[in-house]
């Protein structure tokens, strides 16, 4: 399938957008989030395409991100001299505003005193960008990441905002509208940092801020009607946030032309595959071919302990049983998948970034290339929080749109080392009580991700008056804003002593109960 039409899908419901060029920041996708929860749509491309997409998108604001390189350096990322000569009001971040300096003339130079993590923003005149934001005089908690700083301003420049570290921390060229700042204002520990970005985009761009997901509903189900015509689509259905989002919307589409299936490999969590059947077939009427496949994974399994080898299996298999489904569905034409922005953006990264394949069903596995199915990608352009939103504009059930993210290979990433049928029952046991009664206590929401781990130990322990020789099951809880880092959630003692002991009481085959209060730095935060 072209994929400039799909990338189209947003931008055509987007009255205004705002260009973000990427210079390899591991939060660049935080700025289109901001840029996006301020009503307006945004669009992220490489540095070296920015031209490019400068002419085809006509944005009205540009956004430059910041990067691990240093622009004094030979061969690290430019920004192209268009950017600033097209009348576009520009916002450069930490490299972005390094960049910026550089291309007009100014000097950034490597070896001064760096700053890294929360420092204090001295707020040193008036601009546009912090109108409504700050005051003159005024200090401020922001977030720093960098090395290297600018020493010299190019003509038309004046400095607004210093810091300790950095003496043009927040510059402006308020008759052009060229603005930079060395912090990072897309990041929750800048807390204005989002008024600010707003105030850029709204304000100095002059967008409207009436981007919404029933705007981008209307006009994606409209382009889904175009591009398939009287075609059929397939879609592979897990009972995940993205593929019921995804599912949904081509149903309103096209109707009875999709047919959802749902490959059920036994590694699922109590009863999950019974809610899917009940809420696609038997609630919205979607033609559905439920496959039960679990005996042919778990064959496949036997054995097996490590983490990645398990993915792999999964993953391969997964891919066969869709495409032995697919290929009955003889006059199928489409295939969907709920790839989501994050996914496309990594996948054409130039900046030095993971360049991956864009995920499949379950995120395991690929494509086989002997399906010659187009493809069909109705969130490609949205951020999961996004489709949490049309999933709701959509009637989506919101014990679907807000259930915590589970990795595609399942409960078998959450049994270390070997899964058998009986290690499969005991944890879907275990982990059932345990979100049952996070939900008792109103805590669901609160956490971004819970779950529970049977782990590879048995422990000797006494429950009556007989001695047992049973597992030991973790539990994990985690708070996170991102998704790319997260805090174990404290939870009360009675709390974590009422789940214990219903877990121990009522699952055969657990003795202890431990919970796991290690964070995360950036990356997965499911258990390898």
């Amino acid at each position: 399938m072209d994929q400039k039409t799909n990338d189209e899908t947003a931008i055509d419901a987007a009255p205004d957008r705002v260009l973000i060029v990427d210079f390899g920041s591991q939060v660049t996708q935080l700025i289109a989030r901001r840029v996006r929860e301020a009503g307006v749509y945004s669009e992220i491309v490489p540095f070296d395409k920015a031209e490019e997409a400068l002419a085809a998108a006509k944005p009205k604001a540009i956004i430059l991100s910041g990067g691990p390189a240093s622009v004094h350096e030979s061969g690290t990322p430019r920004a192209p001299d268009t950017l600033f000569t097209a009348g576009v009001p520009v916002l450069g971040i930490c490299y972005g505003e390094q960049a910026m300096v550089a291309a007009l003339g100014g000097q950034v130079e490597a070896g001064h005193e760096r700053e890294f993590g929360r420092a204090e923003l001295e707020v040193v005149g008036d601009t546009a960008l912090f109108d409504g934001v700050f005051e003159t005089g005024e200090r401020a908690q922001v977030w720093m990441s960098h090395g290297d700083r600018v020493t010299k301003l190019p003509p038309g420049f004046r400095a607004v905002g210093v810091s300790t570290g950095a003496p043009f921390a927040a510059i402006a060229d308020d008759a052009r509208k060229l603005y930079g700042v060395q912090f990072h204002p897309e990041v929750v520990h800048t807390p204005k940092g989002a008024a600010i970005i707003e105030t850029f985009v709204r304000r100095i761009g002059g967008c409207s801020g009436t981007w919404s997901m029933a705007q981008f509903r209307e006009a994606e189900v409209q382009r889904l009607r175009e591009q398939v015509g009287t075609g059929r689509v397939v879609c592979g259905l897990s009972g995940g946030v993205d593929s019921s989002v995804a599912a949904l919307l081509i149903h309103e589409a096209i109707g009875d032309q999709l047919t959802c299936i749902f490959v059920d490999h036994g590694l699922l969590r109590k009863d999950e595959g019974k809610q899917v059947v009940e809420l696609f077939r038997g609630h919205y009427n979607i033609p559905l071919v439920h496959v039960d496949a679990s005996d042919r994974f778990l064959r496949a399994l036997d054995g097996i302990s490590d983490p990645e080898a398990k993915r792999k299996i999964i993953g391969r298999l997964f891919v066969e049983v869709f495409e032995e489904e697919s290929e009955k569905l003889e006059d199928a034409q489409f295939l969907a998948q709920g790839t989501l922005y994050p996914d496309v953006i990594e996948s054409v990264s130039a900046t030095g970034g993971p360049s991956v394949t864009i995920k499949s069903h379950h995120n395991v596995g690929g494509l086989p290339e002997t399906m010659k199915l187009k493809l069909v990608e109705p969130l490609r352009m949205l951020f999961k929080d996004e489709v949490r939103a049309l999933g709701r504009e959509l009637g989506l059930p919101e014990t679907f749109v807000g259930r915590h993210p589970f990795p595609g290979p399942g409960l078998a990433i959450r049994i270390p080392g070997e899964i058998t049928h009986e290690k499969l029952e005991i944890l879907r046991a275990a982990d059932a009580i345990y979100l049952e009664e996070i939900r008792n206590a109103g805590l669901y929401d609160t956490i971004w991700q819970a779950f529970a781990v049977l782990l590879p130990v048995r422990t000797v322990g006494v429950m009556g008056d007989a001695r047992t020789y049973d597992f030991v099951c973790a539990l994990r809880a985690v708070t996170s804003t991102d998704g790319m880092t997260a805090d174990y959630f404290d939870f009360s003692h009675d709390f974590l002593g009422r789940t214990a002991t219903r877990i121990i009481n009522e699952v055969r085959g657990i003795n202890r109960v431990v919970y796991d209060i290690t964070s995360k730095p950036p990356g997965t935060i499911e258990w390898e």
